[in-house]
């Protein structure tokens, strides 16, 4: 990848952020993001809940940026296993949906 293609790719990456934040679920997003890293890990043992907490984040950023429904999102979220499920109910905002 050349130096153009990654900053057009960073770019749009930017751009799909910012409908992201703007979107349906920013307040969700804002209040996942908040949770410490000291209230993820006390999900699981190991590294897996990062990793799904990760995958979390970008599924409601996903949500929010397309508008997508409650109902849909919720969906998504269960996809993601029990982990996420339990990342979810520690933020108040999501906590509801699922």
């Amino acid at each position: 990848m050349d130096i153009e293609e990654f900053k057009r790719k960073l770019k749009e990456k930017m751009a799909e952020n910012r409908q992201a934040f703007e979107g349906e679920y920013k307040d969700q997003i804002n209040d996942l993001m908040g949770l410490s890293k000291v209230e993820v890990d006390s999900i699981t043992p190991d590294n897996t809940d990062m990793e799904i907490y990760d995958q979390l984040i970008t599924v409601v950023k996903e949500a929010s940026r397309v508008n997508l429904s409650q109902a849909q999102l919720k969906q998504r979220i269960k996809e993601l296993g029990e982990v996420a499920l339990k990342i979810a109910k520690k933020v108040p905002s999501l906590a509801a949906l699922v």
